[in-house]
C-alpha cells in the first residue's frame, strides 16, 4: 500500500469554492471534462452518452440543494471534486501504490499504469470523489490539471485548473493554501472558509466559502414585479433590453 508523505508538503495547492457566487451553470464541469479528455492521462470515457442509461467519468460535478423555506429559502449549488486531503484514506488503502500524494505540492494523483480498478479508493473516500472509467477500467480523479498548472508553454496567468479558468462568476479560486498570505488563504480567513465534513479527520486542502446571508434570513426576499420602479430593478432592466 502507498504511504503518505513523511513530512508536510511545503505547498498545499488546492481550490477555494465560493458557494455564494456559484450559479450551477456547469461550465466548470464541461471544461474539466474537455481538458482532461485531451490532457493528462487517458481520455475520460463515456458509454451510451446519448442513450437511455449513459455512464461515464466526470472528475467534477455540481449538485444543487434547497436551503431554508419561503422567503428565507435559496438554492445552493455545491461543486464537488477531489479535495486532496492531507490524511488521504484513498492513498493508504490502495493495494498497488497507484494512488499517491505528491510530497512537493500535496496533490493526490493516480498512476493509471498501476491501478487495477479494485475500487478500494472509491470506497475509502468519504466525499465520493473517485470515478471508475468504464472503458479503461481504472480509477480517475481530479488532478488539479497538474499538466496545466506547471505548463511552461502557457502564459503564467493561464496556469490554473481548467475549472477555475472557465468559471463565469469567479466562484472558484486556485492557489497555495500552505501560504497564509496567499490570496486563497486570505479569502478563507476573511470569509470563514471551512473544511467539508471536518469531523471525519481527513483534513481536506480544498475549502468552501459559505453563502452570505440574504436580506431576510439565508435568502433574499423576493421583490414583487409590480412594486419595482421602472427606472430600476427588474422592470428597469427589462425596459433597457426591449428598447
Amino acid at each position: 500500500m502507498t504511504m503518505l508523505p513523511a513530512a508536510t508538503p511545503p505547498k498545499r495547492l488546492g481550490l477555494v469554492i465560493d458557494l455564494d457566487t456559484c450559479v450551477g451553470c456547469q461550465a466548470c464541469v464541461v471544461a474539466c471534462k474537455e481538458w482532461n479528455t485531451g490532457g493528462y492521462g487517458a481520455p475520460l470515457a463515456d458509454q451510451r452518452a446519448y442513450g437511455a442509461d449513459p455512464i461515464g467519468s466526470w472528475l467534477n460535478r455540481v449538485h444543487g440543494f434547497e436551503a431554508g423555506e419561503g422567503a428565507n429559502g435559496r438554492t445552493v449549488h455545491f461543486p464537488k471534486s477531489c479535495l486532496h486531503c492531507d490524511n488521504a484514506a484513498c492513498v493508504t488503502v490502495c493495494p498497488t501504490g497507484a494512488s499517491y500524494k505528491r510530497a512537493d505540492d500535496g496533490i493526490v494523483l493516480v498512476d493509471e499504469d498501476k491501478c487495477i480498478g479494485c475500487g478500494l479508493c472509491a470506497w475509502a473516500c468519504p466525499y465520493g470523489a473517485r470515478e471508475l472509467d468504464p472503458l479503461a477500467g481504472v480509477m480517475k480523479k481530479c488532478t488539479l490539471c497538474v499538466d496545466r498548472i506547471y505548463a511552461e508553454d502557457l502564459p503564467e496567468g493561464e496556469r490554473e485548473p481548467a475549472c477555475v479558468r472557465t468559471c463565469p462568476t469567479h466562484a472558484r479560486h486556485f492557489g497555495d493554501l500552505a501560504d497564509p498570505n496567499s490570496p486563497v488563504s486570505r479569502l478563507v480567513a476573511d470569509r470563514g472558509g471551512f473544511d467539508l465534513m471536518a469531523e471525519m479527520g481527513y483534513r481536506p486542502t480544498n475549502k468552501y466559502l459559505p453563502p452570505r446571508p440574504g436580506r431576510s434570513g439565508c435568502g433574499a426576499a423576493p421583490v414583487a414585479l409590480e412594486d419595482a420602479s421602472p427606472k430600476g430593478g427588474f422592470l428597469g432592466w427589462l425596459d433597457k433590453v426591449l428598447s
